[in-house]
C-alpha cells in the first residue's frame, strides 16, 4: 500500500578539492550535477538540493551510468 512517500534513490558522489580550498562535488550518473563548498557539511547540503533539482528538471532523463568505483593509476 503506497505511502505517499516517493522510493528513496542512492547515488554516488565523488569529492575532490580545488586548489583554492573549495570542496567540489560531482554525481557521475547525473550529467552536469555537481557543486562547491568551503565544508564538506555545506557540501553535503548542497549536493543534496542539486540533486534533488536535477531529479525535478529531468524527470524522464534515464539513468544511464552506474558508478562502480574510481582506480589510482601509477605511471
Amino acid at each position: 500500500m503506497p505511502t505517499g512517500k516517493e522510493m528513496k534513490k542512492t547515488f554516488s558522489v565523488i569529492i575532490e578539492k580545488d586548489e583554492d580550498g573549495y570542496f567540489v562535488a560531482n554525481v557521475p550518473e547525473l550529467p552536469g550535477c555537481h557543486t562547491q563548498a568551503r565544508s564538506l557539511d555545506q557540501l553535503s547540503k548542497r549536493i543534496k538540493e542539486a540533486i534533488e533539482l536535477y531529479l525535478e528538471v529531468n524527470k524522464d532523463v534515464p539513468r544511464p551510468l552506474r558508478f562502480v568505483g574510481i582506480q589510482q593509476v601509477e605511471i
